[in-house]
């Protein structure tokens, strides 16, 4: 893919890199427009079961929305660039491959949320990651205001936008902000691993869970128990559930077709 955003193919996994290292993979209209393709693209390319996001370079994951091309933008230009954002969240949320962050530097503001908008998160000991806006006289624009609460708690996301403060990589492993902290030289390493292991599994059932669990975080209970026995049905109705149980009964590794 031309431009700020590098795709690679290993096997079933797609990796996912914004490749603008002089701006610290600072986030501009352009890359917006190039993710929410590329993850658009990915969701439908039936060669691809997992994809990595990550940031070129060692010292940015996402540094943060570009404030160069911010700075000159009206209120309505700001609601513009913050729908950018949001339709790549919701690009991302609604991709049938999980996603996983492979946070290897800075992931602040719009990088933060960009993560967040991840289905899992693994960073390295050098990760910081931060709602720093505020202190530029502005708010979460790209989602962090609903997706830190639902993740960390009321109470660490008030107090990570409110202060704008930075919090290392141990800091966001403690509050549920990572899954996971890893030396930055097996970042890479360590994201590809856990990829592989869901690789394993059926694409089929994948998929209706990635949207069960991201049902979970827009339904209240009972409608989610809904949505949870009605993925269940249609799961019970693939070949990949057939040739799961079969392979199970006959004691061999299961061959999927993700159908």
């Amino acid at each position: 893919m031309p431009g700020f955003v590098k795709m690679e193919m290993e096997d079933r996994l797609a990796i996912v890199t914004v490749n603008r290292p002089d701006s610290l993979n600072a986030l501009n209209s352009i890359i917006l427009r190039e993710l929410s393709v590329a993850i658009e693209h990915l969701s439908m390319a039936a060669d691809v079961g997992a994809i990595i996001l990550t940031g070129a370079g060692d010292r940015a994951f996402v540094a943060g929305a570009d404030i160069k091309e911010m700075a000159n933008l009206s209120g309505l230009e700001m609601q513009h660039f913050s729908e950018m954002g949001r339709r790549l969240g919701d690009a991302m949320a609604s991709c049938n491959k999980p996603i996983i962050a492979a946070i290897n530097g800075f992931a602040l503001g719009g990088g933060c949320e960009l993560a967040l908008a991840c289905d899992i998160r693994i960073a390295s000991v050098r990760a910081e990651l931060g709602q720093p806006e505020v202190g530029i006289g502005i708010i979460p624009g790209f989602g962090g205001s609903q997706r830190l609460p639902r993740l960390v708690g009321p109470g660490w996301a008030a107090e990570m936008i409110y202060t704008g403060d930075r919090i290392n990589a141990a800091t966001a492993e403690r509050i549920g902000l990572v899954n996971r902290v890893v030396p930055a030289d097996r970042l890479l390493a360590e994201a590809k691993a856990l990829a592989h292991k869901i690789l394993e599994k059926s694409p089929a059932a994948i998929a209706l869970a990635k949207a069960c669990l991201r049902a979970a975080w827009d339904m209240p209970l009972s409608a989610g128990l809904d949505f949870e026995t009605a993925a269940f049905g249609i799961v019970g109705s693939t070949q990949d559930k057939a040739e799961g149980m079969r392979a199970f009964v006959e004691k061999r590794k299961p061959a999927w077709t993700g159908a």
